[in-house]
């Protein structure tokens, strides 16, 4: 670790963190991965403990000792840029309210097969774009037992900057990856022997708490998009339809408050 102080916000040493776009951040030329953005030295903290190595750093003034001391362990010659709240903003386009930054070298991500391997309640998230709607359900999942997330090609991506915040860094130590495409990604689950129990409305759907009395030992809980829900392949790959019941003429919870609403049954089931 070596302390630059950095006076400008156009100096090339932040351009890592200048716009802060996913599409831009996974352009980056080098590394081959490309990075994220990990926010607040408490996210910072939970990237390190996952074995995630930080390009650089930037830090406001009063936070530097605390950032310091979580990077007094880590292997590597990291920058750390010093700066004023006001260049923080300049740079970002918004107020840095946690006063620091990390750019993160994105991690390979794991085999499908071997992140199933040995879990018993998976979270299958499908092409849903939103991501605080992405990081509230690793919240959940985080919190609430699940062994592992899987999402789709589509899916936001759980380490944009919004995701890693709003889960509170534990996109970090719940073990996730992509799924390939329907029908192969299906395959994949059969193959594991995971019971698949789709979110979704249909008629022949059973009801969470009568599925949760009766849960297989091992379950893959998919949900869907914001608006369309799950596709046609995902249902079809599903082994079960599985519905939260509703009153007061509202037929669904959007699609982190469902996944919080459905670990909670899964891993609480009636006596």
């Amino acid at each position: 670790m070596h302390i630059e102080r950095v006076p400008d916000a156009d100096d090339p040493r932040l351009a890592d963190y200048r716009d802060l776009t996913d599409v831009a951040l996974r352009r980056v030329s080098e590394p081959a991965g490309g990075l994220y953005i990990a926010e607040s030295a408490k996210v910072i903290a939970r990237a390190l403990r996952a074995g995630h190595v930080p390009r650089s750093v930037l830090v406001q003034d009063k936070w530097l000792d605390e950032v310091s001391a979580l990077l007094a362990d880590v292997d590597a010659d990291v920058p750390v840029y010093v700066t004023t709240s006001e260049i923080a903003a300049q740079l970002t386009g918004y107020v840095v309210h946690r006063g620091a930054l990390a750019a993160m070298h994105r991690p390979a991500l794991p085999d499908p097969a071997d992140v199933l391997r040995h879990a018993r309640l998976v979270v299958v998230l499908e092409d849903i774009v939103d991501h605080t709607n992405v990081g509230a359900a690793f919240r959940a999942a985080a919190g609430l037992g699940a062994d592992a997330v899987l999402v789709t090609e589509r899916c936001a991506d759980p380490l944009y900057r919004r995701s890693v915040r709003v889960s509170m860094g534990t996109v970090f130590q719940v073990p996730w990856t992509r799924l390939p495409a329907w029908p192969e990604a299906s395959v994949l689950l059969r193959e594991a022997g995971i019971h698949v129990a789709a979110l979704a409305l249909a008629d022949d759907a059973v009801a969470l708490d009568a599925f949760a009395a009766a849960r297989p030992d091992r379950v893959a809980l998919m949900m869907g998009s914001e608006g369309d829900g799950l596709s046609r392949g995902a249902l079809a790959a599903a082994d079960t339809i599985v519905t939260i019941p509703m009153s007061g003429g509202v037929d669904s919870l959007n699609v982190a408050s469902a996944s919080a609403v459905a670990l909670w049954a899964l891993t609480h089931p009636p006596r």
